[in-house]
Protein backbone atom coordinates (compact mmCIF):
# COMPACT_ATOMS: atom_id res chain seq x y z
CA UNK A 1 0.00 0.00 0.00
CA UNK A 2 1.75 3.39 -1.02
CA UNK A 3 1.71 5.70 1.35
CA UNK A 4 -0.05 9.32 0.81
CA UNK A 5 2.24 12.33 0.87
CA UNK A 6 1.52 14.81 3.73
CA UNK A 7 0.90 17.39 2.15
CA UNK A 8 -2.10 16.04 0.32
CA UNK A 9 -3.41 14.72 3.29
CA UNK A 10 -3.36 17.60 4.80
CA UNK A 11 -4.61 19.40 2.15
CA UNK A 12 -7.98 16.91 2.34
CA UNK A 13 -7.86 17.63 6.35
CA UNK A 14 -10.90 19.62 6.95
CA UNK A 15 -9.49 19.93 10.76
CA UNK A 16 -6.21 21.27 9.42
CA UNK A 17 -8.13 23.51 6.57
CA UNK A 18 -10.45 24.94 8.98
CA UNK A 19 -7.65 25.40 11.15
CA UNK A 20 -5.54 27.29 8.92
CA UNK A 21 -8.13 29.17 7.67
CA UNK A 22 -9.06 30.80 11.11
CA UNK A 23 -5.22 31.70 11.70
CA UNK A 24 -5.44 33.58 7.95
CA UNK A 25 -8.60 35.28 8.87
CA UNK A 26 -7.01 35.99 12.16
CA UNK A 27 -4.01 37.45 10.87
CA UNK A 28 -6.36 39.47 8.39
CA UNK A 29 -7.98 41.09 11.36
CA UNK A 30 -5.19 41.94 12.89
CA UNK A 31 -3.58 43.46 10.40
CA UNK A 32 -6.50 45.37 9.49
CA UNK A 33 -6.83 46.87 13.30
CA UNK A 34 -3.07 47.62 13.31
CA UNK A 35 -1.78 48.06 16.53
CA UNK A 36 -5.49 48.32 17.87
CA UNK A 37 -5.05 45.21 20.72
CA UNK A 38 -8.57 44.08 20.09
CA UNK A 39 -8.79 40.04 19.00
CA UNK A 40 -11.30 38.71 16.94
CA UNK A 41 -13.05 36.99 20.11
CA UNK A 42 -13.59 40.69 21.81
CA UNK A 43 -15.08 41.96 18.37
CA UNK A 44 -17.70 38.70 18.91
CA UNK A 45 -18.36 39.47 22.40
CA UNK A 46 -19.12 43.35 21.70
CA UNK A 47 -21.11 42.92 18.26
CA UNK A 48 -23.24 39.79 20.58
CA UNK A 49 -23.49 41.97 23.61
CA UNK A 50 -24.50 44.69 21.92
CA UNK A 51 -27.46 43.04 19.56
CA UNK A 52 -27.97 40.80 22.73
CA UNK A 53 -27.80 43.40 25.82
CA UNK A 54 -28.39 41.72 29.57
CA UNK A 55 -27.01 38.22 28.12
CA UNK A 56 -25.25 36.46 31.31
CA UNK A 57 -22.10 34.22 30.72
CA UNK A 58 -23.67 30.89 29.71
CA UNK A 59 -25.63 33.19 26.79
CA UNK A 60 -22.69 34.54 25.83
CA UNK A 61 -21.03 30.93 25.64
CA UNK A 62 -24.15 29.57 23.34
CA UNK A 63 -23.97 32.57 21.26
CA UNK A 64 -20.66 32.97 20.22
CA UNK A 65 -19.16 29.30 20.42
CA UNK A 66 -16.57 30.31 22.86
CA UNK A 67 -15.44 27.69 25.57
CA UNK A 68 -16.89 28.46 28.82
CA UNK A 69 -13.52 29.27 30.58
CA UNK A 70 -12.04 31.16 27.27
CA UNK A 71 -14.93 33.39 27.29
CA UNK A 72 -14.70 33.89 31.11
CA UNK A 73 -11.02 35.19 31.12
CA UNK A 74 -12.12 37.18 27.90
CA UNK A 75 -14.91 39.36 29.75
CA UNK A 76 -12.91 39.58 32.68
CA UNK A 77 -10.24 41.41 30.42
CA UNK A 78 -13.03 43.37 28.78
CA UNK A 79 -14.27 44.89 32.25
CA UNK A 80 -10.89 46.05 32.70
CA UNK A 81 -10.40 47.70 29.63
CA UNK A 82 -13.61 48.84 30.64
CA UNK A 83 -15.69 47.66 27.38
CA UNK A 84 -17.97 45.74 29.50
CA UNK A 85 -19.88 45.81 32.71
CA UNK A 86 -21.51 43.24 34.40
CA UNK A 87 -24.11 43.17 36.90
CA UNK A 88 -26.15 40.05 39.08
CA UNK A 89 -28.74 38.87 37.20
CA UNK A 90 -32.80 39.15 38.86
CA UNK A 91 -33.12 35.24 38.72
CA UNK A 92 -30.10 34.15 39.34
CA UNK A 93 -28.05 35.65 41.75
CA UNK A 94 -24.97 34.00 40.35
CA UNK A 95 -25.27 34.70 37.12
CA UNK A 96 -24.00 38.29 35.66
CA UNK A 97 -25.34 40.04 33.31
CA UNK A 98 -23.01 41.33 30.77
CA UNK A 99 -23.64 45.13 28.87
CA UNK A 100 -21.79 47.09 26.77
CA UNK A 101 -20.08 50.43 28.25
CA UNK A 102 -20.01 53.69 26.53
CA UNK A 103 -16.45 52.66 25.55
CA UNK A 104 -17.51 49.60 24.71
CA UNK A 105 -19.92 50.75 22.10
CA UNK A 106 -17.51 53.29 20.64
CA UNK A 107 -15.16 50.62 19.94
CA UNK A 108 -17.42 48.39 18.29
CA UNK A 109 -18.39 51.44 16.33
CA UNK A 110 -15.08 52.44 15.30
CA UNK A 111 -13.96 48.72 14.43
CA UNK A 112 -17.46 47.25 12.93
CA UNK A 113 -16.35 48.60 9.47
CA UNK A 114 -12.97 46.73 9.55
CA UNK A 115 -14.21 43.74 10.56
CA UNK A 116 -16.72 43.87 7.87
CA UNK A 117 -13.86 44.34 5.64
CA UNK A 118 -11.86 41.34 6.99
CA UNK A 119 -15.48 39.20 5.97
CA UNK A 120 -15.67 40.95 2.70
CA UNK A 121 -11.88 40.14 1.80
CA UNK A 122 -12.19 36.40 3.16
CA UNK A 123 -15.26 36.42 0.94
CA UNK A 124 -13.93 37.84 -2.49
CA UNK A 125 -11.33 34.54 -2.13
CA UNK A 126 -14.56 32.93 -3.31
CA UNK A 127 -16.49 33.44 -6.72
CA UNK A 128 -19.41 35.34 -5.98
CA UNK A 129 -21.69 32.62 -6.64
CA UNK A 130 -19.82 30.26 -4.20
CA UNK A 131 -19.78 32.77 -0.72
CA UNK A 132 -23.81 31.64 0.26
CA UNK A 133 -22.85 28.28 -0.21
CA UNK A 134 -19.80 28.36 1.71
CA UNK A 135 -21.47 30.49 5.19
CA UNK A 136 -23.87 28.02 4.49
CA UNK A 137 -22.00 25.19 4.61
CA UNK A 138 -20.01 26.57 7.21
CA UNK A 139 -23.10 27.32 9.64
CA UNK A 140 -23.97 23.78 9.00
CA UNK A 141 -20.78 22.43 10.00
CA UNK A 142 -20.49 24.53 13.26
CA UNK A 143 -24.45 23.23 13.70
CA UNK A 144 -24.06 19.90 13.63
CA UNK A 145 -20.70 19.43 15.43
CA UNK A 146 -21.64 21.59 18.44
CA UNK A 147 -24.57 19.22 18.55
CA UNK A 148 -21.93 16.37 18.76
CA UNK A 149 -19.74 17.98 21.79
CA UNK A 150 -23.00 18.84 23.69
CA UNK A 151 -24.11 15.07 23.23
CA UNK A 152 -20.71 14.31 23.88
CA UNK A 153 -20.81 16.08 27.10
CA UNK A 154 -24.55 15.13 28.50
Amino acid sequence: MAKEPANNRLERSPLHLLHRAGQCAADLFQTELGADDLTPRQYAVLLTVSLNEGLNQTQLVERTGIDRSTLADVVRRMLKKGMLQRRRTRDDARAYAVKLTDEGAKILKSHDPMARRVDDRILASLPAGQRDRFLGDLNAIVRVLSRLKEKDQG
